[in-house]
């Protein structure tokens, strides 16, 4: 009866019901450079993050009737280096690659015939020191004069299983990478002059990289106590984040909104958020309010210890503070686990709100409300862009005001050899001070807008999927749109890239935009279109000159052509082509089709000579491993194939049109009988007793190909539902990971609502339960919950796939 109740209930629900708990909480979203988010329920329980887990910190504090109140981020970890890292300062070790003898981690032991080699080593061959054996031992020697430095940090980036040793006593030991410099306590035995780190390190798998220092952590002063806001609530819509505080007398308000309007490109090109704080008094009474809002120059650099100039100026209408590294190296890094180190953070205000801006340490905020200085430029690390914003009578009325942070990037991407800028300065005379006075100009306006696409957003999925759906279709939406940054090509077209975030960097990943292209579809098939243009010019251009589509385009963030070691020739031409009649769908004309119709001819072409019974290659699920007679690959070769056919009609080409159709259909037939097993289909044709979710399937049905009879969708549906754990089914039989895109475009097949919500309500349940406290991750453990790999990444746009489904039935 409760059961039947709550079902009823959520059902019922009004729509402007929206997201209270996630992983991670997005508060600046605008492209894989300029992320931050909360990584903790509470806004003040930690340190706000860049996506990738480095400190991007956000600071907020409020003083009211003399009392000081922490609601926002905490102070920035300051850790003194005792022993310098490479990127601090160059320095040179002794190293061997043959095992030595058994005392060589002693301070007292001789390496005197060990080579000198130069920090970091790596087996990338640009490194300082190129380091491709298995084994590596390390000694760095080192003089300190004053031992007693309190808690001792090690310093240390490495690849992958090391143990270290100092002055011959072991103070660390691990299995496995960090993917940046990350600082660990350990036991403190240094002595008064000479002292010795000692490293072996073991490269079992992938890259290698060593990077070592000592640090230690100043000490901090606090001259008058903070008290901590009490969070009341939290709720996440499409595009905006709101927070509500009790502190003390005064109820405090606080909205972070991006808004990334996909029917606005202007609007979703501008690299500028806004954040508004909204105070009204809770007794009746009038109480003086003063507001600290402060951002990090660590938004502007990779490390913490590159050094940032920062500038206090104004412009007509605002008040500004700008970040930027003094090095500048534009365009300089590629890779995964990076933050961008060019371009300018701003942050501005308008003039109208009377507020003060200053630039202080991001280390010890507390210490710093003291200081009555204005600093106008200063250069260093670990500086704070403080805002501070009176509010001079909180009363029953409540009072807002806002302050905008953007980053202009200055050159987003290289797109073979040449340097891009963003979208949003294709107009040369565009600068962030003009964008920034006109998103103070237009802030009702956005504001306004944001709220009817929140509504019309969840709305739109509560009607397709119900509320539980809506819910997740709200935790992916600036996520997978975050994931991209858009630019203008040297031919004029639209380029929507996105970063293969936490898994290896790639840029335009073709089989990362397949799973991502539902949220677009939806929205804006311009910007789909953008996510294909790239890879259409690669193989149009004469540079990639192979038979089927490329997987990529390069690494993150240049793109000067396919960077990944292996090609997934019937994946990358099947997400080609049915991606391409998708957007001929959505369009209501073959348009764009025919502008690529001699490339698409082509790829159908290899599919069909090698689509059916695909050989031993990897598809999107590369993760997994090689699969050969995949039949889930084989689904999305046929898929692909009517998809072709379908837009051959659309063109006129009655012939190609028949002849695709029934070629189509022909291998469909084929399929039922090569991967039936009875109950259920194969993994792959054979082992029968294999199983796997056949989510490419989904696109016969939203092309309305009618290629696979519903038989087959109701068959698969029927398995999955004995094959679930507690969060969700697994991707295949050889695992209980899952892909959480995957299952909802699975579940899509399903044509009883009943069926559905029982394969999403585990998804959502991961969504609130799971452990792995980062943006959302796609690829998680349906046993316990817990993030296998990824996070971050553009494919949960996916999760919109049902809501389009809707659209399109309609």
């Amino acid at each position: 009866m409760l059961f039947r109740f709550l079902i009823c209930l959520l059902f019922t629900l009004p729509i402007q019901a929206q997201v209270f708990k996630a992983p991670a909480y997005p508060l600046l979203t605008h492209s894989p450079y300029f992320s931050v988010w909360s990584f903790n329920d509470t806004l003040a329980a930690a340190t706000t993050k860049h996506w990738t887990g480095a400190d991007h910190s956000l600071r907020g504090i409020i003083k009211v009737e003399g009392q000081y109140y922490n609601f926002l981020g905490h102070d920035e970890k300051n850790y003194e280096p005792l022993l310098q890292f490479s990127e601090e300062q160059p320095y040179t070790v002794s190293y061997i690659e043959t095992e030595p003898s058994a005392n060589w981690k002693d301070e007292t032991f001789s390496d005197g015939n060990w080579k000198q080699g130069e920090a970091p080593f790596s087996s990338n061959k640009s490194a300082k020191t190129p380091w491709n054996t298995k084994d590596l031992w390390v000694r760095r020697t080192f003089e300190i004069k004053e031992p007693n430095v309190g808690p001792l940090f090690l310093a240390l980036h490495y690849d992958d299983n090391i143990e270290v040793f100092l002055n011959g006593k072991q103070v660390f030991q691990k299995v496995g990478w960090n993917r940046k410099i990350e600082y660990f306590p350990i036991a403190n035995y240094l002595q008064q002059g000479k002292n010795v780190l000692a490293i072996h390190i073991s490269n079992t798998a992938g890259g290698a990289y060593l990077d070592v220092g000592l640090a230690k952590e100043p000490e901090k002063i606090t001259s008058f106590p903070i008290l901590q806001a009490v969070q009341n609530s939290v709720e996440i819509r499409a595009t905006q984040t709101l927070y509500q505080f009790r502190c003390g007398p005064v109820k405090l308000d606080i909205k972070f909104t991006s808004p990334l309007l996909l029917d606005n490109i202007s609007a979703l090109a501008t690299p500028v958020s806004y954040i508004t704080f909204s105070l009204t008094s809770t007794d009746q009474k009038i109480h003086p309010a003063t507001l600290y809002f402060g951002v990090s120059s660590s938004l502007a650099s990779n490390m913490p210890s590159q050094p940032v100039k920062v500038a206090a100026y104004s412009t007509e209408n605002l008040l500004m503070l700008k970040a930027g590294t003094l090095e500048q190296p534009i365009l300089q890094k590629k890779g995964d686990d990076l933050r961008i180190d060019w371009g300018y953070l701003y942050v501005g205000i308008p003039k109208t709100t009377k507020a003060t801006q200053t630039i202080v340490s991001s280390t010890n905020l507390a210490q710093e409300l003291l200081h009555t200085d204005l600093e106008k430029n200063i250069s260093g690390n670990h500086l704070l862009l403080l805002t501070k914003i009176p509010f001079e009578a909180v009363g029953s009325t409540t009072q807002k005001k806002m302050v905008m942070v953007g980053y202009d990037e200055l050159y987003a991407v290289q797109y073979f050899n040449q340097n891009l800028k963003p979208w949003w300065k294709a107009n040369h005379s565009a600068s962030m001070e003009s964008s920034m006075e006109k998103a103070a100009k237009d802030y009702q306006l956005m504001m306004t807008s944001c709220h009817t696409a929140d509504k019309k957003i969840y709305g739109n999925a509560r009607s397709a999927g119900g509320d539980h759906y809506a819910q997740l279709c709200v935790l992916a939406y600036r996520q997978s749109i975050a994931a991209h940054t858009l630019v203008k090509s040297p031919e004029g077209e639209l380029l929507f890239l996105s970063k293969e975030n936490f898994s290896n960097g790639s840029i335009n990943t073709v089989d990362v935009t397949y799973p991502s292209a539902p949220l677009f579809l939806l929205y804006n098939s311009n910007l789909l279109k953008g996510m294909l243009n790239g890879i259409f010019y690669f193989s149009e251009s004469g540079a990639w000159k192979k038979p089927f589509a490329a997987h990529d385009l390069g690494t993150y963030p240049i793109a000067n052509g396919q960077t990944y070691k292996e090609d997934m020739p019937v994946e990358e031409c099947g997400n080609m082509l049915i991606l391409t009649a998708a957007i001929t769908k959505a369009d209501h004309h073959p348009a764009y089709a025919k502008k690529h119709w001699h490339t698409l001819t082509i790829w159908a072409d290899y599919l069909r000579r090698e689509g059916l019974d695909p050989a031993n290659q990897l598809c999107t699920d590369d993760f997994a491993g090689h699969l050969a007679r995949n039949a889930n690959l084989s689904i999305k070769a046929i898929v692909a194939l009517g998809g072709f056919a379908m837009i051959a009609e659309q063109l006129h080409k009655s012939d190609t049109a028949i002849l695709f159709r029934k070629m189509a259909k022909d291998m469909a037939a084929q399929w039922m009988k090569l991967a039936f097993t009875g109950d259920h289909y194969a993994l792959t044709f054979d082992k029968k007793d294999s199983w796997s979710q056949k989510y490419n399937l989904v696109w016969d049905k939203l092309l309305g190909l009618h290629l696979f009879p519903q038989e087959v969708y109701q068959r698969e549906i029927n398995f999955y539902l004995k094959q679930q754990n507690e969060y969700g089914i697994p991707l295949d039989s050889r695992k209980t990971y899952t892909k959480s895109d995957w299952i909802l475009w699975t579940a899509t097949l399903a044509e009883k609502d009943q069926d559905f919500q029982s394969l999403i309500l585990p998804v959502y349940a991961y969504s609130q339960h799971t452990p792995s406290r980062v943006p959302l991750s796609d690829w998680h453990e349906t046993t316990n919950g817990k993030q296998v790999g990824f996070q971050a990444r553009s494919v949960v746009g996916g999760y919109f796939i049902k809501t389009l489904e809707m659209k399109w039935r309609k």
